[in-house]
């Protein structure tokens, strides 16, 4: 199998398993850990600079937390050297306000890497959607974007 192929083949596996929302439990905040919020983890996959990227927000009541990441997009062919790779997250809820954004520089080698993003509170019942461009040395291409509902 050539590397485009197993490029292809390892990012719709990927993407097919992130498109799905994953349900986690965080405790409620206060004393009373017994009682747990639902937390729902939504990441979208698309390639940019060469790499795999993936916007991702998790939703917990009308918390939103807003991050990327960042890993290769397939075996490398060789060596994979150091790059220093120019991201930008970036929220909003949909037909309303911007929730925020964030820009900065990360290092990438060859692990993936999680690039912190930011927390904000999006309304009962609205759709957040949010962006994260990536700019290194390979080709830029699509940025993946995720829009997640915020049921309370």
């Amino acid at each position: 199998m050539n590397r485009i192929t197993r490029i292809a083949v390892g990012a719709a596996g990927a993407a097919a398993l992130l498109t799905a929302p994953v349900p986690a439990f965080a405790a409620a905040s206060g004393a009373d850990t017994a009682t747990a919020t639902a937390t729902v983890t939504t990441c979208k996959y698309a390639l940019q600079a060469g790499l795999a990227t993936y916007a991702c927000a998790d939703v917990t009541g009308s918390s939103v937390v807003i991050y990327g990441k960042i890993s290769l997009a397939g075996p490398p062919d060789g060596p994979v050297s150091w790059q220093t790779l120019y991201t930008n997250l970036s929220a909003e809820v949909v037909g309303g306000n911007s929730l925020g954004s964030v820009s900065g520089s990360t290092p990438f080698h060859s692990t993936t890497v999680q690039v912190n993003g930011f927390t904000a509170t999006a309304p009962c019942g609205s759709t957040v959607r949010a962006t994260f461009s990536v700019q290194g040395s390979g080709p830029y291409g699509t940025r993946p974007v995720v829009e997640v509902p915020v049921t309370c």
